[in-house]
């Protein structure tokens, strides 16, 4: 009786955990619309507020949907297609930015989450395991996830079981979810123009 009361507390610490963990990444997670009908999402990465999602998803005119409702005009500061990212800047100084992790260390049968705005409907989560990582090599490199991504998804947070953001989900391929590492996202970043920089 005492081991099964200790295994109900344990899981519903857990449960609680989990839930604390998916709420604080789903405020950093915004849905980016563009021109046409299609949506992607993106994180609110660093302090200074600048949106990261897919490059395929950020085409002007852009508009943002905040967490809270907020919908503000994005300013496209800088994309990347060949390892499909993009930098947006909104008017706006109050955004909850996510916390970001170490790509490089993540190891294979980690417990990863994403969430994004799939088929454009409100934040939703899956959950996988990390399957591979291609860390060196003359292909992009790409973190890939035993879990379920949809449209609507590319542009979102992959988060460690933390909610520490270690990649931007891109694309599904031979049914696996790739994400761009956040070792790559941060050298992209890096080579944003100063003066973006500073504001981050």
């Amino acid at each position: 009786m005492a081991a099964a009361g200790a295994s109900r507390a344990i899981r519903s610490w857990l449960e609680r955990d989990l839930a604390d963990t998916v709420a604080r990444l789903c405020r950093s997670t915004v849905q980016v619309l563009g021109p046409g009908p299609r949506s992607g999402s993106g994180v609110v990465w660093g302090a200074g507020g600048v949106i990261v999602t897919n490059a395929h998803v950020a085409s002007p005119p852009i508009r943002v949907i905040l967490s809270d409702g907020r919908r503000l005009s994005g300013r496209l500061l800088a994309r990347d297609r060949g390892c499909d990212l993009a930098a947006i800047e909104l008017d706006a100084d109050d955004l909850p930015p996510a916390i970001v992790g170490d790509s490089d260390r993540l190891r294979v049968g980690e417990l990863v989450i994403a969430t994004g705005h799939a088929h454009g409907l409100p934040v939703a989560l899956t959950a996988g395991v990390i399957h591979a990582i291609s860390r060196h090599g003359p292909t992009p490199a790409f973190i890939q996830a035993d879990l379920r991504l949809a449209p609507g998804n590319s542009g979102g947070p992959l988060a460690d079981a933390r909610g520490s953001v270690v990649g931007i989900n891109t694309m599904v391929t031979g049914g696996l979810a790739c994400a761009v590492p956040s070792r790559v996202v941060q050298r992209f970043l890096a080579a944003v123009p100063p003066s973006v920089a500073a504001a981050r």
